[in-house]
């Protein structure tokens, strides 16, 4: 049976335990929050790019912020946005997993943001164009280098976290497009029509255009960043959460143990005590 103080000393440890996944279980709280604020200014900001966007906008196809009649490589690119570090529990393994699937040597090139992610791609040899560390600003994130690539080509699909709550994350894909479309869509756009007529478009209609769908790119390939980090916060924050609950649990187990080893060692004395009297007594009487 163990000694009390070595109990103690095991019980105190865990006790540090405690405070710590609490703090951390706090910080990933509050990180959640502050993002949940970024994507909202960051949506308010689309809806007047959307809306100028929608009223001058001179094709109906989505041109990835290229210029007019520029060239592009004739493949599908496919952007995975992971963790940078391995804390992520399993949503990057099934991240991977989800874009293998689509994957094809031939017809897509990969860039993968998140270090955990290149990790695991090299794990299952597959081999990826470009790595972009995980910015570790959850503001002002500057995604201008990761949109140049996507401009390289004919379409995009972006495979990324998702956060539901703070206790179920899933992973999604997306078409890159789409997910200009759908987040313009969301917004209130209004009727009237910005057209040569009547404004003046310098250098030229197409070179505005491009502009406004880089800009609108940006912002996008940062609110599926942002998605994912929330999802990874949540992620943390779970795990913070059932480590803290184990470590409490067990701290309690230990100090339970502690008192019950205490109690063996006195009752182991107090019997050494009664069995020496009872062989003094007999040693007396003989």
């Amino acid at each position: 049976m163990r000694r009390p103080n070595e109990i103690a000393s095991e019980e105190a440890s865990m006790g540090t335990l405690v405070e710590l996944t609490s703090v951390f279980e706090g910080l990933a709280s509050m990180r959640i929050s502050q993002i949940k604020d970024q994507v909202l200014q960051s949506t308010k900001f689309y809806s007047k790019l959307w809306d100028i966007y929608s009223q001058i906008r001179v094709t109906g196809s989505f041109s990835f912020g290229r210029g007019h009649g520029e060239e592009f490589i004739d493949k599908e690119l496919l952007v995975i946005i992971t963790a940078e570090g391995g804390f992520s529990g399993d949503i990057d393994l099934k991240l991977v997993k989800l874009m293998l699937k689509d994957y094809d040597p031939k017809k897509n090139d990969i860039i993968v943001v998140g270090h955990h992610g290149a990790t695991q791609l090299s794990q299952n040899k597959v081999a990826y164009k470009i790595y972009f560390k995980m910015p570790s600003r959850d503001r002002d994130i500057n995604v201008e280098p990761i949109v140049r690539e996507i401009k390289k080509y004919r379409s995009t699909k972006v495979y990324y976290q998702e956060y539901i709550s703070l206790m179920v994350q899933d992973v999604k894909r997306i078409e890159l497009s789409s997910a200009v479309n759908n987040l313009g869509d969301a917004q209130v756009k209004t009727k009237e029509e910005i057209n040569e007529k009547t404004y003046i478009f310098e250098p030229s209609t197409f070179d505005v255009i491009a502009h406004l769908e880089s800009s609108m790119m940006q912002i996008t390939v940062s609110q599926l960043i942002l998605e994912s980090k929330l999802a990874q916060y949540a992620s943390r924050f779970q795990a913070m959460r059932m480590a803290h609950d184990r470590a409490d649990e067990t701290t309690k187990t230990l100090h339970l143990d502690y008192n019950r080893s205490k109690r063996n060692i006195k009752d182991a004395r107090l019997k050494e005590i009664v069995t020496s009297l009872k062989l003094l007594k007999e040693g007396t009487a003989a």
